[in-house]
């Protein structure tokens, strides 16, 4: 397969699909600091943007080399992605009570949570290294750029339209978010085995 549009489109669609659990979880992260600076929000989306390139790529690897391993492992996805989502989705339901008695204070999403987050929304990535098995490697490294490029985009709008909601819904953000997290989680869970 050459660079063509039609590669192009198949890149972007990839993308687009892949990021929308990101892209929720980063309204979520707006919600939970309406204050947040742009920048921030910025390395956030960097963040999911890295780990969404990063898991197709491994997933070609694995899919040129160890092929027998991958196929085995691609089962505990949806597991790893259901058991990561909930247990973040459990702490954000957890502080937004204990939060709801401390008068709103906001907590600042940690380093550990983001990366968390990142790996969890995007360790079903992996399973693209199938679909982009038959790319050569360059092709493979442009279409994950082509999709962190997207994750990136997406979830930056993501934080910014959750900051303006997180101002109206306050000390609730973090509490409704987790169970957008846990919903998340069953959601992924759910499609890999139906």
């Amino acid at each position: 397969m050459d660079m063509s549009l039609l590669f192009l489109f198949n890149s972007f669609s990839l993308g687009v699909g892949l990021a929308m659990d990101a892209f929720s979880i980063s309204l979520i992260n707006g919600m939970n600091e309406p204050g947040m600076s742009r920048w921030k929000a910025i390395r956030i989306a960097g963040v999911y943007g890295f780990f969404q390139a990063l898991m197709p790529m491994l997933g070609w690897l694995c899919t040129h080399t160890i092929i027998r391993l991958f196929t085995a492992f691609q089962v505990c996805i949806p597991w790893i992605s259901l058991i990561l989502l909930v247990l973040i989705g459990k702490n954000m339901i957890w502080d937004g009570r204990s939060r709801s008695d401390a008068h709103g204070s906001t907590r600042r999403l940690t380093p550990k949570v983001l990366f968390l987050q990142g790996v969890a929304t995007s360790i079903d990535a992996l399973s693209i290294g199938f679909v982009i098995a038959s790319y050569e490697f360059w092709m493979a490294i442009v279409c994950s750029l082509i999709i962190a490029a997207v994750t990136l985009f997406l979830c930056v709008i993501g934080v910014e339209l959750g900051k303006k909601g997180g101002e109206k819904l306050a000390g609730k953000a973090s509490f409704w978010g987790g169970i957008i997290l846990i919903m998340s989680g069953i959601e992924i869970w759910i499609t890999h085995f139906s």
